[in-house]
């Protein structure tokens, strides 16, 4: 039943089928970031063939959704519906045109639901009882459900603690396409046809994420693309990052002030930091915006290795918004060429770092793919040092790792990211370098383990007389490896 019109989502098109082929009555949350292609793929996965659809309307009055619900409910009855004035009488409309269809399998899709839970509708409570007291109890009934508020659904929806707690038979979360999806998709969906560098700058900037992917233009070059995009006078992208944040999250000004902070701390910040840069109050509100915005992907939250859990860091991942605030949103002139014309400027090479060191960040399965590591349980951290003087009067030289993998086989690679057009060169100073911080991490944290210096490039590490410290190097083809889940 996979619908071959679908890029990619193989696996979780194997799992609505297991749902849809099932006996049982199905409860199907999928959630995800806005844009990532929720809708796209339950409406292509049955070929738009639903028994009942219905979709949320953003910052519409209960009424007139009620009224809308009314009239799709007419649509396949045939028959005059009068509008409800609650979810309740909604949904006990609902079940009455359900009750008369005579099939072994019942599909209703519900999309956008946080947007039908406006202030004092009782949505929830009328949705909960409509699935606890009869639809939960018909074989065959699959409701799919969808939002792209990721903290409503896990909140309402999936955690609930009230008439839906553990209703949920089976949630899917969607993520951003990954490199080979997103290869894929520009080749079968748009007719593009890049080199993998290319493909790599567009993930940069606009992440995995279907809806920005889909306005590429193969006729047009790559930084035309991006200009008309964000920069031109009416650009279809220039004003997203405002209604993104503004349509997931309610009084979004503080999860911007958050994105904002962290997209000029690129090595991270911990949570103190935060609450002293923003001037914020140390509390409940605080961890809700962090727990959000990382359970939405636009930040992460990682350890440092030998640091406590209190002194984990939060760091900017979501492509898009880490471009927005260091080119589109910056940009108040009205250059409308503004990508070609800083194309190699030093902003632009220093973005590109950081996007790069995100994208490998994001792709880790296809780093312990390559590294022949899949089956071994390991950590990722990262680590920093100021330059110190140790107690034997010793001075050690200080030093960053971004990316640090902590093997259970007694083994820790320290992996350096690096982004260019050509193979990387490293110098009899930069080796020199290598082998000091090795020393001053091995000293620092007292590990036993073996240490391996992995190179994660675009083009490899040229061979010269100091390229012998890299044990292993990964490539951007190996980022763009296909791996199983």
């Amino acid at each position: 039943m996979k619908n071959r019109s679908i890029i990619g989502r193989d696996y979780e098109q194997s799992l609505i089928k297991k749902l849809y082929q099932s006996d049982k009555a199905e409860l199907v949350a999928i959630y995800g970031r806005r844009r990532v292609g929720k809708t796209y793929l339950v409406k292509r996965f049955f070929d738009e063939q639903f028994d009942f659809y219905f979709t949320g309307l953003y910052e519409t009055p209960k009424q007139v959704q009620l009224s809308v619900f009314a009239a799709e409910i007419e649509k396949k009855t045939g028959k005059a519906t009068p509008v409800p004035k609650t979810w309740f009488e909604a949904f006990r409309l609902l079940r009455k045109y359900l009750s008369t269809l005579r099939k072994r399998k019942i599909v209703v899709f519900l999309d956008e639901l946080p947007w039908m839970d406006t202030p004092k509708s009782h949505f929830i409570q009328a949705f909960g009882y409509f699935w606890n007291s009869w639809a939960s109890m018909q074989d065959g009934m699959k409701l799919f459900i969808c939002g792209s508020s990721t903290t409503w659904m896990l909140s309402k929806i999936i955690g609930d603690k009230g008439g839906l707690y553990g209703r949920v038979t089976r949630q899917i979360y969607l993520a951003p396409f990954r490199l080979n999806e997103t290869e894929e998709f520009l080749i079968k969906a748009k007719g593009i046809r890049w080199n993998r560098y290319q493909i790599t700058e567009a993930y940069m900037i606009l992440g995995g994420i279907p809806y920005y992917l889909d306005m590429l233009d193969k006729d047009k070059p790559f930084a035309k693309s991006i200009d008309d995009l964000f920069f031109r006078e009416g650009a279809p992208l220039s004003t997203e990052f405002e209604f993104l944040y503004r349509s997931l999250f309610k009084d979004s000004e503080q999860y911007r002030q958050v994105v904002e902070i962290l997209a000029e701390k690129t090595k991270g910040m911990t949570r103190e930091e935060i609450i002293k840069s923003l001037k914020m109050k140390s509390g409940g509100r605080l961890t809700t915006i962090l727990n959000e915005l990382c359970s939405c992907d636009f930040i992460r939250r990682y350890s440092a290795i030998g640091k406590s859990d209190k002194d984990a860091l939060y760091q900017l991942s979501d492509p898009f918004t880490l471009f927005y605030l260091r080119h589109a949103g910056l940009s108040t002139h009205k250059d409308e060429q503004f990508w070609q014309n800083n194309h190699g400027l030093p902003a632009q090479n220093a973005w590109k770092g950081y996007a790069f060191e995100q994208v490998c960040l994001q792709h880790l399965r296809q780093i312990k793919a390559k590294l022949g590591i899949l089956g071994v349980l390991s950590s990722a951290y990262s680590w920093s040092c100021k330059t110190f003087t140790d107690s034997d009067k010793t001075e050690w030289e200080g030093g960053q790792i971004d990316l640090l993998i902590d093997r259970n086989d007694e083994v820790i690679n320290i992996c350096e990211i690096k982004y260019s057009k050509s193979p990387y060169v490293i110098t009899e100073e930069y080796e020199r370098k290598l082998w000091s911080r090795e020393a001053t991490f091995r000293h620092v944290t007292k590990t036993r383990k073996a240490l391996q210096h992995v190179f994660i490039t675009t083009y490899g590490v040229k061979r010269n007389e100091w390229s012998d410290v890299v044990h292993s190097e990964i490539t951007l083809n190996d980022l763009f490896a296909k791996v199983e889940l």
